[in-house]
């Protein structure tokens, strides 16, 4: 996932020199560049490291309920992204700022850890937050359904393409669930700091896009 926003501009600009000469993206170039910016590989130690203190039965139950608010919040904005951002005065780049400083906050309790505070946090059951937003559901994803949409003219397609994309995601993640009984106890505290180290390069990322977007268009 450190490479989402490198990823998700490198496919869009391919895709949008090729609409040029094909005004429709076809399904599976959707699928495809959905499927990458999910990444759903690297986000198994992010998953692991907050979901570490709960049963492997519960872990399954919030993965699936995260992915489906996840799945919810796409398709919310795959059929009305714009209407509603340009409703509330919301940018694009003020939804990746606030994204990234949720993920360095986050970040820094993983890897620097009040011992007190440490397992207080990972005993909470997460909603929403961080999970199906913005790991799952991230900025990165949410502008590129929005630009599908806009692009192809057909909001039912963008969704079949992205519901297409988060079923295997979701199935990796519940796999990725199973390396917690291999590793055991040391090798689940060196993925979450590991995992920690990842979720502050990338809500670094984030901040940092958005406060560029913004410069730009000044």
């Amino acid at each position: 996932m450190v490479y989402d926003y490198a990823i998700h501009y490198c496919i869009y600009s391919i895709l949008e020199e090729d609409s040029m000469q094909h005004p429709h993206l076809n399904f599976f170039a959707m699928f495809s560049s959905l499927f990458f910016i999910f990444n759903a590989t690297g986000q198994i130690p992010l998953f692991l490291a907050l979901l570490a203190k709960f049963s492997q039965k519960k872990q399954y139950q919030i993965i699936i309920r995260e992915f489906l608010i996840a799945l919810c919040i796409l398709l919310l904005f795959i059929f009305c992204g714009d209407e509603i951002l340009s409703a509330i005065g919301i940018t694009r780049e003020v939804i990746s700022i606030a994204g990234g400083l949720i993920l360095f906050l986050i970040s820094l309790g993983m890897i620097f850890p009040k011992e007190s505070e440490h397992n207080s946090q990972l005993a909470q059951e997460p909603m929403v937050v961080p999970l199906a937003i913005p790991l799952i559901s991230g900025p990165g994803i949410m502008t590129t359904v929005m630009m599908y949409s806009h692009d192809t003219g057909k909001p039912f397609l963008v969704a079949a393409a992205a519901i297409a994309a988060w079923v295997p995601s979701l199935l990796i993640i519940l796999a990725g669930s199973l390396i917690k009984k291999i590793l055991g106890a040391k090798g689940l505290v060196a993925l979450e700091r590991l995992g920690g180290m990842i979720l502050c390069l990338i809500g670094i990322q984030l901040f940092i896009d958005g406060v560029m977007t913004i410069s730009q268009n000044r």
